[in-house]
């Protein structure tokens, strides 16, 4: 039967690893970038016993009881097994040993080293050493063949050599692999094997094939290749027995072959399509250990050994067993070969004893195995690989197999390979098969689970404690999802066969008593990504859905996706979601993205354009800037920015793999900031994930734009110019999406900018590249050309200089047209702190309004020349006031309120806390009406408007009015009742009527008008009316 896969474990840090068995195969024995040795009962063994040897581990062998490592301290060491206890140095190189291996009885070992140099030690006597010298390169792999009388050693210099022990002389070499300058450096690890007993060939991965060589005549006598291999083969390894050969490449391909009849009898793909860097085949040939380059350890079972040999050369019509099992590991293979139903007998004892495989049955009465279907899940393909013209047409295989020829010549598909999707993952988490991991780690705390013996718990940490204490939670329902922000903590779990997925929410910000809920998927719908937003919450589910909720746990809308979401982020209003919009193919990824504006005006921004990575690459975090603005991370370590100025374009602002020592080196990033522009992420030594203890510092990385020639200075500053354009954007987005911003920081970033166009500028003038100054002085503020043609005039260009006049002049019109444009009305804007502190102001201005109006109408009431129609209408001056939903004024204009509050980015101000604008029209003056006069506080604040601002330099006008109306309420009846008397005689605008026919002024009215306000000076036309009348 065909071979089952078993799922991985994780045994190591991300890196290289090694595995190999003990002498009896009850063990399975790993070594890994962590420099721990580690030793399994069984894959199932939650409490391996591990042994320190080193920083990293390269190499691990066991024979006899003796373990031997190489480790990254340039040594081969020894420990006793299963002890663990150390037995001393083997020997040492001068750099780090690559490969070690025993000989078949366990009495030498053999190393390879990146020194270029081979060396042989016996294990009882490690002064007895042999030295080979030969290579040019840092040595890939060795094997020592089972007489003792050989070893094969591969190395990047791209060489593949046969050694002699005894005259430590090479006896052949054959330059069949691709040169590299170092181990990391190369496309495969070229690990030869000899086959056992006899030793009579020699097996070297080659690309996609495996070459056999002879070892009577070192001459290549057979390859092993098949279809399903896309990438290079990195490790071999033979079967006990000698008669099947296993492969694994970079690709995450596992094959077995039967060497002698040059068939691919099995074939399983890698969970994950990493890279398989260890294999090891059990003594009794029964299974396979494999190990990868991400730290996991996997199995195959029921591969086949010397017990069960595949039947593949003899089939006697007499043993019908060995012809079945042919034929039940073999089943998927016969159906690519297209053989019709006529020519294939049904096998009824296999549908009798397989009744729940009926769906997998096909017409040939056999059920296919179900790794063929797995694998075109993966989107992998099984051609016809299998050579069966290597099966003899003998009188029981005839009747089966009566026509091969035409299947040989199937044509086979050779374009593009598609690749296997991402999964859904949460951004800012470690994987969940950890023990102890990060569920999340963003801007605003940490939420770390612990899945283990002892404890199954969930602890909630706050960079800053004044939002919410420390929380302690217990993990019952199998949380494996979270989000965290200001106002709750969102948990989910997959659905189980009994329970459905549920999603839960603690929300810690809530007034009253119930401060969680919890919500039940419908069956069948599990939770693939979350995430939390202010004042709602988002659930993406296996269902191709998009679920909202209020942070209170009122369900709101649904709508579906067009494809399987990867993942989701959240951030104020904003709501990004990252989904498969296709299969991708040679390794990239088909992603879609969409971005959604969750206020009061819901749109959506973003309409599923794809989303670029790097080649071969996946994403790796996706989410937003502290100051919102969407940001993405790939598994190349690109940084990419959405630019809103661009028509939502992406932009590359960092690779955080120039900051990597090694290429096993990643960083794992927890937040992007744009003012700072700061990129915080925490250094992963070999590894792409942090562990949760000790806690991980956080570093910071500066982003550098991809720009051309960046050591020039003239590159310096146009990535400098232009990264910050682009870091600048969020405040615009930021107040016209009505939060506060930092003003001192943008003036300060414009004038960064302006400052690197002038010395752009500068640097073009002497290298005399007067039309690209007029290029740069397009982009420059007016203020800033008129500096560029005073430094052009200096330097006797006066050619540039007028072109610089004329675009000065072409931006002074432009400014004045927007100035016109954006005049504004001719009302006066009071801000308010609340809306309670507005109606106490507005109630008392209103009173100084109404006395100062009954004022006017006891003194004019029974004079002649007062007329009804020129006095004011007495309505309320909340008439005339209008709210605006939005504090800041848009960016280019000019307020007069002031200096605007700073923005914190980490806790930006809801909309719902913005600050009433009550725009009060103080004047409404169409021709020949009458202005409202003004209010004795008024005229009193004005006055008394210095001594305030003395005594508080630091108030703003909303600060002025209110200090202005304490101390004037601190005044007596009288002197309030004086203000007021004097502010009704400064504003009656009003000319007395002349009380005779001739024109003469009442000297008496004047006189009592005197008393009250001042005379104003008569203007030219006043002048003259008046000498007119005079005359006549």
């Amino acid at each position: 039967m065909p071979c089952e896969r078993k799922p991985m474990r994780y045994g190591h840090s991300e890196g290289h690893t090694d595995v190999c068995f003990d002498d009896e195969g009850k063990c399975v024995v790993t070594c890994g970038s962590d420099g721990d040795v580690r030793i399994w009962e069984s894959l199932d063994d939650d409490d391996p016993k591990s042994i320190n040897v080193g920083e990293k581990v390269y190499s691990v062998g066991l024979k006899n009881g003796k373990l031997v490592t190489a480790v990254s301290n340039n040594t081969i060491q020894i420990h006793t097994f299963p002890e663990g206890d150390p037995d001393g140095i083997l020997t040492r190189f001068t750099t780090n040993a690559n490969h070690v291996t025993f000989n078949s009885s366990g009495s030498r070992v053999a190393a390879g080293s990146s020194d270029f140099i081979v060396k042989i030690v016996e294990v009882v006597d490690s002064s007895q050493q042999k030295t080979l010298r030969g290579h040019d390169a840092p040595i890939l792999s060795v094997a020592l063949d089972p007489s003792d009388e050989f070893l094969a050693s591969s190395s990047c210099d791209g060489s593949v050599a046969v050694w002699s022990i005894e005259s430590q002389t090479q006896v052949a070499q054959w330059q069949i692999l691709q040169k590299s300058s170092d181990v990391s450096n190369a496309k495969s690890l070229c690990r030869l094997a000899w086959q056992p007993r006899s030793g009579k060939l020699l097996a070297v991965p080659v690309d996609l094939t495996i070459q056999l060589y002879d070892r009577n005549t070192w001459t290549h006598v057979s390859t092993l290749s098949d279809d399903l291999i896309s990438q290079v083969v990195n490790v071999v390894v033979w079967s006990p027995c000698g008669k099947f050969l296993a492969a694994g490449t970079v690709g995450g391909n596992l094959l077995v072959w039967d060497v002698e009849a040059k068939l691919c009898i099995e074939r399983q793909k890698h969970e994950k399509g990493f890279t398989v860097c260890g294999m090891a085949w059990h003594p009794s040939g029964g299974r396979i250990a494999y190990t990868d380059t991400e730290g996991c350890l996997g199995l195959l079972e029921g591969v086949p050994s010397s017990s069960s040999t595949v039947q593949s050369t003899k089939v006697s019509p007499k043993e019908t067993h060995d012809y079945d099992d042919l034929f039940d590991e073999d089943d998927d293979r016969g159906l690519d070969e297209g053989m019709s139903d006529s020519r294939s007998p049904v096998k009824k004892p296999i549908m009798e004893e397989d009744d729940d495989d009926d769906d997998l049955m096909p017409a040939t009465g056999r059920p296919r195995n179900r790794g063929s279907f797995l694998d075109d899940d993966d989107n992998s393909q099984d051609p016809s690989c299998v050579k069966l013209d290597g099966v003899p047409e003998e009188d029981g295989s005839s009747a089966i197999l009566p026509a091969v020829g035409p299947a040989v010549s199937r044509p086979v598909y050779e374009g593009p390979m598609p690749t296997q999707p991402q999964r859904a993952f949460q951004p800012g988490s470690t994987p969940v098969h950890l023990m102890h991991r990060f569920m999340v780690w963003n801007s605003v705390g940490i939420v770390r689970g612990y899945n283990d013996d002892q404890d199954n718990a969930i602890d909630v940490e706050f960079h800053d404690t004044a939002i919410h204490h420390a929380m302690h939670l217990t993990n019952t329902l199998g949380h494996t999802m979270a989000d965290l922000s200001q106002e709750a903590v969102l948990l989910a779990c997959e659905g189980t066969e009994e329970l459905a997925s549920k999603i839960q929410c603690l929300h810690f910000s809530c007034w009253d008593t119930h401060k969680d809920w919890i919500v039940d998927l419908p069956k069948g719908e599990d939770v693939r990504t979350l995430c939390l937003g202010q004042g709602w919450a988002a659930v993406a589910t296996s269902a191709l859905m998009v679920r909202l909720f209020s942070v209170g746990g009122v369900q709101k809308e649904i709508f579906s996706l067009p494809g399987a979401v990867v993942c989701m982020a959240g951030h104020g209003e904003q709501l990004l979601i990252v989904y498969h919009r296709g299969t991708g193919f040679d390794g990239d990824q088909a992603l879609g993205i969409q971005l959604l504006q969750l206020g009061h005006k819901r749109r959506q921004v973003i309409h599923g354009e794809p989303l670029p990575l790097s080649r071969k690459s996946y994403l790796a975090w996706m989410g937003f800037t502290a100051e919102g603005t969407p940001c993405c991370i790939d598994s190349e370590g690109v940084v990419r920015m959405l630019n809103r100025t661009l028509g939502n374009m992406w932009t590359p602002v960092c690779n955080t793999r120039d900051s990597c020592k090694s290429k096993s080196d990643h960083y794992w990033v927890v937040g992007v900031h744009e003012n700072p522009q700061q990129l915080r992420c925490i250094p992963c030594k070999g590894a792409r994930y942090p562990p949760t203890l000790p806690r991980p510092a956080v570093a910071v990385l500066p982003f550098n734009l991809p720009y051309c020639q960046t050591t020039t200075e003239k590159g310096q500053m146009e990535e400098q110019y232009w990264r910050s354009v682009l870091f600048q954007n969020h405040y615009g987005f930021l107040s016209s999406s009505g939060y506060e911003i930092d003003s001192e920081g943008q003036s300060r970033a414009e004038k960064e900018q302006q400052e690197l166009l002038m010395k752009m500028f500068a640097l073009s003038c002497k290298l005399e590249r007067e039309f690209r100054c007029v290029e740069l002085a397009e982009i420059m503020t007016h203020s800033v050309v008129t500096l560029a043609i005073r430094y052009a005039s200096r330097s006797r260009r006066m050619a540039l200089a007028q072109r610089l006049s004329e675009l000065a002049l072409e931006k002074a019109s432009q400014i004045q047209e927007e100035e016109q444009e954006e005049e504004e009305p001719a009302y006066q804007r009071l801000i308010c702190s609340s809306f309670e502190e507005m109606k106490l102001l507005l109630n008392f201005v209103f009173q100084e309004y109404l006395i100062n109006i009954f004022k006017l109408q006891v003194s004019g009431a029974g004079k002649s020349s007062s007329s009804p129609a020129g006095q004011p209408r007495t309505t309320n001056v909340l008439d005339s006031m209008t709210m605006s939903n939005r504090k800041p004024a848009p960016l280019g204009s000019t307020s007069k309120q002031g200096k605007a509050p700073v923005l914190k980015p980490l806790a930006p101000k809801p909309k719902s806390k913005v600050h009433c604008v009550a725009q009060i029209q103080m004047f409404s003056s169409p021709a020949g009406s009458h202005t409202l006069p003004k209010t004795g506080f008024q005229l009193w604040l004005e006055e008394n408007r210095k001594s305030i601002l003395a005594d508080n330099p630091d108030f703003e006008e909303m600060d002025v009015i209110k200090e202005g109306m304490g101390r004037f309420r601190t005044l007596s009846a009288e002197e309030r009742l004086n203000w007021t008397e004097r502010a009704k005689g400064d504003s009656d605008p009003k000319k007395r009527k002349r009380e005779d026919e001739e024109g003469q002024v009442d000297e008496q009215t004047e006189s009592d008008e005197g008393r009250t306000k001042k005379k104003k000076p008569l203007d030219t036309s006043a002048k003259l009316s008046a000498f007119a009348f005079n005359k006549e």
